[in-house]
C-alpha cells in the first residue's frame, strides 16, 4: 500500500556471502550497501540525485522505521519495528519480499553483499537472508538486543550487542569467529579500516580491535558514553558523545586532537557524522546541524531545525541530506549550511537517508518509506 506521491520537494535555489546467483548483483560503486554507505562510515555517496527532488513513491511498513535503508542493485532494504526486513523495488516502490525476524528491528540497519543481507533485531539475533527471495541463510544469537548495524568485511560479519560484545561471525555459516568484550553495551556500528574495527560505545572508550583475532589494539578514554558511530578519514576518527561533545581522535598517535561543544547549548550528539570538504557534519539534540572544521574543531556553520536531529547526515555532491524529529527532510548547502530544500513528512525522521542511483530514501516514525529523485 502506498501514499499518493504528489507532494513535491520545495527547492529553494566486499565480499560474496554465499556462492553466486543469476538474480543477484554485487554492490557497485553507486550503491549504498550499509549504514553510512561504506566501511569508513563517512556518509558520502559517489553519485548525486537531481537538484530539484520530487517524491517518487512511498511504501507503508506498518510501524516505525528507525533502521536506515541500504540500496543495492535497484533494491531498497530496510527494517521496521514490525520485525520485518523489507526488500522494496527502487524504481517502483513495490514490495519484492518480506522476512520476519519474530522480534523488532530497531536501529540496526541492513548490510548487503552479492547474495545476502544481514540485520540485527531486538531479541539479540543477527540474521543473514538471501537477497533473491528473503529466505533465511543463518541466524546467530547474542545475549541482548542488537542496535548496531552489521558490517561485512572479507569473510566476516561484524556487529555489536547490548550484551557488551563486538561479534565477528563467519559470513558463509554464521559461526562465531571471535568476540570482543567491551565494558558496556556496544550500540554503535563499527568502522573498518587498515585491518581494524573501531568502536565507540557505552563504556566511555574509543577502541580499535584487530579483525584477525578480535584482540584490542588500543583504547582511548572518551570521557562519555556514545551512541554515535565513528567516521574515519585518513588517520582520524570523529564521533559525538552524550557529554555534548564531538571528538576528533588521531588513531595513529592514539590521542584526542580536539573536542567541540556548542558554545550556547549543551545537548548530546546521537547522530553519526558525515565528512565532506574538510568538515565534520553532524546533527545534535540541540536541534542544530553542525559543520565543524576537521582540522581545528572550530564551528564553520550551524543550521537550525525545529526539533532534535538524531538522523545521520548523508552527503552527495555539494549537498547534505538529513532528517529531523520535526518531521522534515532537509537539503543543505555543504559550504554554507543554507537550506536548499525541505520535505515535510509529518512524522519524525530519525532514520538516516541513503543515496544511490540518483535516489534519496529515508524512513519515518509513522512507518512510511520515502523515495525521492
Amino acid at each position: 500500500m502506498t501514499r499518493d506521491p504528489r507532494r513535491v520537494f520545495a527547492v529553494l535555489a566486499v565480499a560474496v556471502l554465499l556462492g553466486t546467483s543469476g538474480a543477484a548483483q554485487a554492490p557497485g560503486p553507486d550503491d549504498w550497501p550499509q549504514f553510512r554507505g561504506n566501511h569508513l562510515l563517512t556518509g558520502v555517496a559517489t553519485g548525486a540525485p537531481p537538484v530539484a527532488l520530487k517524491l517518487l513513491w512511498t511504501y507503508e511498513a506498518g510501524d516505525s522505521i528507525d533502521s536506515s535503508p541500504a540500496i543495492v542493485g535497484g533494491v531498497v532494504y530496510v527494517g521496521s519495528l514490525t520485525g520485518d526486513l523489507l526488500a522494496v523495488d527502487l524504481q517502483s516502490g513495490k514490495l519484492r519480499w518480506k522476512y520476519s525476524t519474530d522480534s523488532q528491528i530497531a536501529e540496526s540497519s541492513p548490510a548487503v553483499t552479492r547474495d545476502a543481507v544481514c540485520v540485527g533485531d531486538s531479541a539479540g539475533v543477527l540474521h543473514a537472508v538471501r537477497t533473491r527471495d528473503g529466505s533465511r541463510i543463518w541466524t546467530f544469537k547474542t545475549d541482548q538486543e542488537i542496535k548496531s548495524s552489521p558490517v561485512v568485511v572479507a569473510d566476516l560479519v561484524l556487529a555489536g550487542s547490548y550484551d557488551g560484545h563486538l561479534y565477528a561471525v563467519e559470513a558463509a555459516t554464521g559461526k562465531l569467529r571471535w568476540k570482543f568484550a567491551a565494558d558496556g553495551p556496544v550500540h554503535a556500528t563499527p568502522a573498518v579500516g587498515d585491518g581494524l574495527a573501531y568502536i565507540a560505545g557505552c563504556d566511555e572508550s574509543f577502541r580499535a580491535v584487530s579483525l584477525v583475532d578480535g584482540k584490542e589494539v588500543f583504547a582511548i578514554p572518551a570521557g562519555a558514553n556514545t551512541a554515535a558511530s565513528p567516521a574515519i578519514a585518513g588517520s582520524r576518527a570523529y564521533f559525538g558523545t552524550f557529554n555534548n561533545e564531538v571528538l576528533a581522535i588521531d588513531v595513529r598517535a592514539r590521542k584526542i586532537l580536539w573536542r567541540y561543544q556548542n558554545p550556547e547549548r549543551e545537548f548530546p550528539f546521537y547522530s553519526s557524522a558525515a565528512l565532506i570538504g574538510g568538515r565534520v557534519i553532524v546533527g545534535g539534540r540541540d536541534k542544530l546541524v553542525h559543520a565543524i572544521d576537521a582540522a581545528t574543531g572550530k564551528q564553520a556553520w550551524t543550521f537550525a531545525s525545529r526539533a532534535r536531529v538524531d538522523s545521520s547526515p548523508a552527503v552527495a555532491g555539494d549537498r547534505i541530506y538529513v532528517g529531523s524529529s520535526d518531521g522534515r527532510l532537509y537539503v543543505l548547502d555543504a559550504a554554507t549550511g543554507a537550506k536548499r530544500g525541505e520535505f515535510d513528512a509529518g512524522s519524525a525522521l530519525t532514520s538516516s537517508p541513503a543515496i544511490a542511483a540518483g535516489r534519496v530514501v529515508v524512513g519515518s516514525a509513522d512507518g512510511v518509506l520515502y523515495c525521492f529523485g
